[in-house]
């Protein structure tokens, strides 16, 4: 049988040891740091490992963590360690060692197994853990290892040198560019010593951390080491400044071979060369030993013996060693002893002071980076041999930066970011602010701010690409992963390299400075230390200003726009990207909105967000948090300094994606909030402000990190945060908030911790209470109104990080468990409790530029817009209108059906019969409002429980809506009630006109009988008989009396009388009689009003003339409206009218101040108007209703009815053609119209154009869109001046289009004559069966069909009379000639609707009128912005606050500046964030701050344009027709900037889609 060679036997054993752990699949070098960051199940729950397979993750996952406890993890508890100890069978068993592993094996293998990235972050994890690290790893043959310079590249070291420890300085440098000692330990195989242990008892002097290096009394630590043997590991002293606790004055390394030196002689040979000092454990010195020493050079000042004396030494032990020490002639102090009887701590200091005596003679160190060249030589392999090309890559953007300032370097390599940058941003927030006009219109000055930013934006594209960024772009676009990533760590050694030495010398003087309070030096300082700041960020900044500038040039945009999704590869990899540019206050949104939308498309869609903040003071562990939590590494060291947040994604993985319901984590780093020494600059609380709004506003989950027990320092920190709560509130954002107690540590501090969190609670709600006020918030008194915050479950106890003082204090493990525990519930509750929705990357978009558009401004809650929320609103608006027509619907569907009720009632009851049947209807429609009310309140309750709506967005609004259901319940009962008093006047009157009706028909019956049995016996010829008839019509109904008629015009001056009880009018209303009220146009006069000024105004500028023209148009239209029925008049109708004049004098009053004879004047007009209208509508209807016009239309049925009885002629199809004729017809003609107003709002609101009635604010942009399509300047004017009127005409004309398309009324009206067709046929026919074929029968038959159709017609009971008088048909015919008969009517009743083109006259004849109902579903409160005359476009009409998404400029709204007599052109949106004034209207010559505009109209919501393109639809307007605007109103045109001029027609309509979210709604939708 073959052996196998050393080579093999090591191969073969590290196979099969990486298959015993399941790492083979792994090796070599493919675990990736990626993989380990995914969040999954085993990353949040703690589960027991089972199997050895699970140890190499349980333990990187604990590592990653910073649990110090990890190496402790690597063996699973077996049979033997539970046995019984007198089971002596187990001291002859073998001791199996499958379930076990050495903790150096595990580190080993998994380096082994991890690519250069991982083996980067494992290095710095254990760094931290001040856990040893490789140094040399060790391959299949010990022979051949690497030297891990690049594993130990990230490991940034601070410490504090004894002649820097008065002064309080420290260094921080790169561990392996610093040049200090380093002192090897190595043993001979026969050593018994643990060197191990010793070195932990040297490095821990003064701390408690004795496991730096795994030693022998550790878990594990007695296991046989597998492929362990030949690693070298290193770990390094570094000095806190503090005599009593450090153990040497300066920084050392210390290196540790593991394994005998006979089989490490490669490793061995290294760390002699270039270590300060060796010491080699031993027990005595063999042969093979005695060779390898003796081959040294130059080790008297190099070489230490450290010998282990034990009781049974030999003397041939003692005899080698001196042999050895003579032979190489080493010094006395060479040598130690370490006694049997000296324990561990006793002798380490005598190592310590054999150190110390050798640091007197070190003349120069080694850095581990300048033992590269002896690695090289002695063969090993170099793990960063293979980035030298990436590395030169970097080296040569970097070239010139040793020779020039940082400053400089960045205005030659990243010119984009300089100060023209930003200008910008100043410029963006000036735009904001509009706080320095000087004399300057606004319009103007705004126009001026966009003018600079052109200019800039144009010196900015003419900066020609540098050649460092051509580099890093070329380099970043490399289709290698591996090599780009090499290359980005390059860069970043490289730049925090030289950040590092530059920055530390301006750091000094900040803190120097900074004690003398000078805060204009301060600023000088912090400006220059951002200044000298440079690192990957600055370029990755500079390449998305790159990107935007190439998007203003069609030819540079296709060469740069393969750079978003350069960046997004960079995210989905675990790059951070800058979010909030902290330098200059701004973000590239269109950069950082395209790689985000890259990333959304690389993840099919797929890219839901968990998006997570921690906030806190400067230097209170923020970042070191999320580090720990999430295993990430975000710059926690001071040796730059950067700003502002950057945001990194971890991917979920699918394990748990379904119960986590989102698919990345979007962790968001911040600056620390209020730095002390920062804190005196004049912008700090703003910058801090805005920081902690904006990503606040953008997180589901904010931490609150505050360092120790009730920190004062957090006290302005937390002040921030809540602020910045509050305006979440009021916007819809709900965030988690949790609360971190940093360095709080013992079992008992969560429980005597409860005084403190009690009194934090205390200081929220005190906090949130200025707040509230700074915000005008009234309502929010504590910090649970804002927040659902616990004071239990929201906060959360974290102790210190290290125990001791750093940097050689270990980690404190209950550090790490406690972050654990904390994310695991975090995530949890997130899961368990979130109602917010799930944010997608293109909402988090929406979000991010709403939000940094409103914290630009000084009022961040009344200048918010998001086209989230406003798509939210709108959708809710939608669905809310439909609830509303569906309400509405209900009622009056249900008040038609009841009007048939009463119409179908009994005629011979008592009045009183009918006062009880409408009254036990008002009361069933109670119930029946009742009923939808409750119905409407729960399709808004699940509205809101809805996840895919945003819904969140508008919880403020909930309160609105509810209020809006009760405001329509209440006025559809009053309408309702209004309607059902009107149908039993309607009734009474009918009554009354039936009852002479009835009297004199039997006159007429009895008189025709008398006339019939008179000629009996003559033979009269048919011109005789009518002769006769016509003698004997004339004078049966000679007599009949006529309907008693109204005094109407006395009617309304009541009522007018009580509209003015409060003027005290009553005598000069005494003797007016409507007839006589001046019919001509009313005139305005100078007694109208009180006030001087206003008198000007109104008369000079016909103010006070147009506003009264305009409520005598719009009360004249309703006037019409109601006579246009053929209902009779009612008391409710001129009601309605005052009502509504009241509604316009309120209006008037606090624009106008008109006085009570402008009131007076303007109603006796108004009711003079109505009073003529009323009186012809009241004569018309007794007119129709008249008893001797109704009996007149029986004459012919009369005369036919006699002569046919003379002649004995069989009358059956005749009486049955009557019949139909003059009860049937008219019934399905009321019946068709009855339900047809329903039926076209139904057809309006449900046809492919329905997208007009959905919603206001969708109606307000199709208005105004074809407004400009049509360009017809009468109509801009009717459109502003009369909205109501032009609103109510646009709708009428809409209806007509659309009712004559396709003839859809006609369809319409056919639709409803089929149905009310087929029941009359059906009623006929069962109305029939049973009963004889008798003419008795007949009125049985008649009472049958009414009882069939009572639900849907009313059959005039004197028409059946007079149908019907003497018939003498037998049942069966009559009924076959009904069913024959109504299906021709229905046939000629078809024809006419075919034929008819007079929408016109049925749509104003319809009981339900479409028009308005159309109207009150989209015209919603009528209210006008004060400054501009803008309607409302809030849903519902319970809302507390008016707005509108369009403001315009305030000369189309007849506002004329009075001293210039021109039109203003100033925007009120622009106006309340300007330092303007207005003149308040409710106090004469008084002005006011348009900022304060709130105080003045509390129910106005006026935020600001989105965008500057958003009022460009009215800033055309009023350019194109500003002459005849001017001439309109008597003024002269508007001072308009040049800017305005240049705006076309499509820019107008893009702006007014943009002003209405059409587009952004689209693309929120994909």
């Amino acid at each position: 049988m073959a052996t196998m060679n050393p080579e093999e036997q090591d191969l073969t054993a590290l196979s099969n040891f990486l298959s015993k752990l399941g790492l083979e699949k792994y090796y070599p070098n493919k675990l990736t740091l990626q993989s380990l960051l995914e969040i999954n199940k085993k990353s949040i729950y703690e589960e027991e490992v089972l199997s050895v397979e699970e140890i190499p993750f349980y333990f990187l996952r604990k590592l990653f963590r910073i649990n110090a406890e990890c190496r402790n993890y690597t063996q699973l508890l077996t049979n033997h360690e539970e046995a019984d100890f007198f089971d002596l069978n187990l001291y002859t068993a073998d001791y199996s060692t499958d379930s076990k592993i050495h903790p150096l094996d595990l580190i080993v293998a998994l380096f082994l197994c991890a690519d250069s990235f991982l083996q980067q972050e494992m290095a710095l994890k254990m760094s931290v853990c001040q856990f040893s690290v490789p140094l040399l790893l060790p391959h299949n043959d010990n022979s051949q290892c690497s030297f891990m310079l690049w594993a130990l590249r990230d490991i940034v070291k601070e410490w504090c040198p004894h002649e820097l420890s008065e002064s309080r300085g420290f260094i921080e440098d790169n561990i392996v560019q610093a040049a200090i000692p380093f002192f090897s330990f190595v043993r001979l195989k026969n050593c018994s010593l643990s060197k191990s242990q010793m070195l932990n008892q040297v490095l821990s002097r003064g701390q408690q951390n004795p496991s730096m290096f795994v030693h022998r009394q550790m878990e594990g630590g007695t296991l046989r080491r597998q492929i362990a043997n030949g690693l070298v590991e290193i770990c390094w002293f570094l000095p806190c400044g503090r005599e009593n606790l450090d153990a040497f004055s300066e920084p050392i390394a210390f290196a540790n071979l593991r394994g005998d030196i006979n089989e490490s002689i490669t490793q061995f040979s290294f760390l002699f060369e270039v270590s300060t000092a060796t010491f080699v454990f031993l027990d005595k010195i063999e042969e093979k030993e005695h060779g390898i020493l003796t081959a040294l050079q130059d080790v008297k000042s190099k070489l230490f013996f450290v010998v282990n004396h034990k009781e049974d030494s030999s003397i041939e032990d003692k005899m080698s060693v001196k042999s050895i020490v003579e032979k190489l002639d080493l010094p006395k102090g060479n040598t130690k002893i370490k006694d049997s009887r000296a324990n561990v701590a006793e002798f380490s200091r005598k190592l310590c002071e054999a150190i110390k005596t050798s640091l007197l003679d070190v003349k120069s160190t080694m850095s581990i980076v300048n033992m590269l060249g002896k690695a090289i030589e002695l063969g090993l392999n170099v793990d960063e041999i293979k980035t030298h090309d990436q590395k030169d890559a970097a080296k040569e953007i970097l070239t010139n930066i040793g020779v020039r300032s940082i400053p400089h370097y960045k205005k030659l390599q990243l010119p984009l970011q300089g100060e023209n940058w930003k200008r910008l941003s100043q410029l963006e927030k000036e735009e904001c602010r509009i706080k320095n006009t000087g004399n300057a219109g606004i319009e103007q000055y705004k126009c001026e701010l966009q003018a600079e930013k052109r200019k800039i934006w144009e010196e900015q594209s003419k900066i020609k690409l540098s050649k460092g960024m051509q580099g890093f772009i070329e380099t970043l676009s490399s289709d290698d992963k591996e090599k780009r990533d090499y290359f980005l760590k390059w860069m970043k050694f490289h730049f925090n390299t030289n950040s590092r030495n530059k920055l530390s010398l301006l750091r000094n003087k900040f803190k120097e400075q900074c004690k003398k309070k000078d805060a204009k030096v301060i600023a000088e300082l912090d400006q220059a230390l951002v200044d000298s700041s440079l690192g990957v960020e600055h370029y990755m900044r500079e390449m998305g200003l790159i990107y935007e500038i190439s998007l203003l040039s069609k030819e540079t945009a296709g060469k740069m726009c393969h750079l978003p999704g350069l960046a997004s590869e960079m995210l989905l990899d675990g790059y951070p990207l800058e979010l909030l540019d902290g330098d200059a206050s701004n973000i590239p949104e269109r950069w950082v909105t395209d790689v985000l939308m890259e990333l959304h498309k690389k993840v099919q869609g797929k890219s839901r967000l968990l998006v997570l903040t921690v906030l806190g003071v400067q230097s209170t562990g923020k970042s070191t948090l999320l580090n720990t939590m999430f295993g990430v590494q975000f710059p926690v060291s001071s040796g730059r300094c950067t700003r502002g947040a950057y945001m990194l994604f971890l991917k979920v993985g699918e394990d748990i994606k379904g119960d986590l319901a989102f698919d990345f984590i979007l962790l968001i780093d911040t600056e620390g909030l209020k730095s002390p020494d920062l804190a005196q600059l004049e912008d700090s609380y703003e910058h801090d402000n805005q920081l902690a709004t904006f990503v606040i506003g953008l997180s589901d989950v904010t931490i609150i990190n505050i360092a120790m027990e009730n920190s004062t320092e957090m006290k302005d920190a937390l002040q921030i945060a809540v602020h910045a709560f509050l305006r979440m509130k009021q916007i819809g954002k709900k965030p988690v908030c949790h609360f971190v107690h940093q360095n709080v540590a013992g079992v008992s501090a969560h429980t005597k911790s409860m005084t403190e969190r009690k009194h934090l609670l205390d200081q929220l709600n005190e906090m949130i209470q200025i707040a509230a006020d700074m915000e005008r918030q009234p309502s929010v008194k504590a910090f649970t109104d804002v927040l659902d915050y616990d004071i239990e479950n929201n906060n959360w106890n974290i102790p210190g990080l290290w125990h001791g003082t750093p940097p050689m204090a270990p980690v404190n493990t209950g550090y790490s468990e406690a972050v654990a525990d904390f994310k695991r519930n975090l995530l949890e509750k997130v899961t368990r409790d979130r109602s917010n929705d799930i944010s997608q990357i293109p909402e988090f978009l929406q979000w991010m530029k709403s939000l940094w558009r409103a914290v630009k401004y000084e009022n961040f809650i009344f200048s918010f817009r998001n086209t989230l929320v406003a798509h939210a609103y709108d959708n809710l608006c939608k669905e809310f209108s439909q609830w509303e027509w569906d309400f509405q619907k209900e009622i009056l569907s249900w008040t038609a059906a009841v009007e048939l009720d009463i119409l179908n009632a009994d005629n011979d009851p008592q009045l009183e019969t009918w006062n009880t049947l409408v009254a036990s209807k008002k009361s069933q429609v109670l119930d029946e409002i009742e009923v939808q009310q409750t119905k409407m309140k729960g399709k808004l309750c699940d509205y809101y429980k809805r996840k895919d709506r945003h819904v969140n967005l508008i919880e403020k609004y909930r309160a609105e809506f509810l209020n809006s259901i009760k405001s329509l319940s209440n006025e559809i009962k009053s309408s309702v009630n209004v309607k059902l008093d009107c149908i039993l006047e309607q009734k009474i009157t009918s009554k009354t006109a039936q009852d002479i009706q009835k009297k004199y028909r039997g006159v007429i019956e009895e008189r025709v009988m008398k006339l019939l049995s008179n000629c009996k016996d003559a033979r009269l010829s048919d011109e005789k008989l009518t002769e006769e008839f016509e003698k004997m019509w004339a004078v049966a109904t000679v007599s009949i009396p006529t309907l008693k008629k109204r005094d109407i015009p006395t009617n309304i001056l009541d009522h007018l009388r009580k509209s003015l009880s409060n003027r005290n009018v009553n005598e000069d209303l005494q003797n007016i009689d409507l007839k006589e009220v001046e019919m001509g146009p009313f005139k305005t006069r100078a007694d109208h009003v009180d006030s001087f000024v206003k008198k000007f105004q109104g008369i000079w500028k016909g103010d006070h003339q147009i506003f009264a023209n305009s409520v005598i148009e719009s009360s004249t239209r309703f006037i019409l409206d109601k006579t246009k029925t053929n209902r009779d008049y009612h008391d409710s109708f001129t009601r309605d009218l005052l009502e509504r004049i009241n509604k316009s004098l309120k209006q008037c009053y606090q624009c106008h101040k008109t006085n009570a004879q402008f009131e007076i004047d303007l109603k006796l007009h108004i009711c003079g108007i109505a009073s003529r209208e009323f009186v012809k509508m009241h004569e018309q209807f007794l007119s129709n209703n008249d008893p001797r016009t109704q009996l007149e239309k029986f004459k012919c049925q009369y005369l036919s009815d006699f002569v046919d009885l003379y002649t004995q002629t069989d009358h059956c199809q005749r009486k049955a053609n009557h019949f139909v004729d003059l009860c049937i017809r008219p019934a399905v003609e009321e019946y068709i119209t009855r339900s047809l107003g329903i039926d076209i709002v139904d057809e309006i609101l449900t046809s492919s154009h329905s997208a007009e009635f959905s919603s206001r604010s969708f109606f307000q942009y199709s208005i105004q869109k074809e407004l400009l399509l049509k360009d017809d300047f009468k109509s801009f004017v009717r459109y502003i001046d009369t909205y109501e009127i032009y609103v109510k005409d646009w709708i009428f004309q809409h209806i007509k289009r659309k009712m004559q398309e396709n003839k859809t009324l006609c369809q319409l009206k056919k639709k409803n004559l089929r149905v009310i067709g087929k029941k009359i046929i059906t009623a006929t026919k069962t109305a029939s069966v049973g009963l004889t074929d008798d003419n008795k029968n007949i009125p049985v038959l008649i009472n049958n069909m009414r009882k069939c159709l009572i639900k849907d017609i009313s059959i005039s009971v004197e028409a059946e009379k007079c149908s019907l008088f003497q018939i003498q048909s037998k049942c069966h015919p009559f009924a076959n000639s009904l069913v024959t008969l109504v299906t021709e009517m229905v046939d000629i009743l078809n024809r006419e609707f075919s034929n008819s083109d007079d929408i016109t006259e049925t749509l104003h004849q319809l009981p339900i009128k479409p028009q308005d109902e159309l109207f009150r579903r989209i015209f919603g409160c009528g209210q006008q912005c004060r400054f501009c005359r803008v309607p409302c476009e809030a849903g519902g009409k319970g809302h507390k606050n008016h707005h509108a998404a369009v403001h315009r400029p305030q000369g189309l709204g007849r506002c004329i500046n009075d001293h210039t007599d021109k039109l203003v052109e100033t925007i009120c949106t622009t106006d309340v964030y300007s330092n303007s004034e207005f003149q308040d209207c409710d106090i004469s010559d008084k002005w006011h701050p348009y900022k304060d505009y709130m105080t003045y109209y509390p129910d106005w919501y006026i935020p600001p344009d989105p965008t500057i393109e958003t009022s460009n639809y009215w800033k055309y307007v009023l350019v194109r027709y500003n002459g005849r605007f001017a001439q309109e109103y008597g003024a002269q045109p508007a001072e308009v900037p040049a800017d305005w001029k240049r705006i076309t027609q499509e820019e107008a309509l893009l702006g007014l889609e943009d002003a209405f979210n059409i587009c952004a709604v689209q693309s929120v939708r994909l």
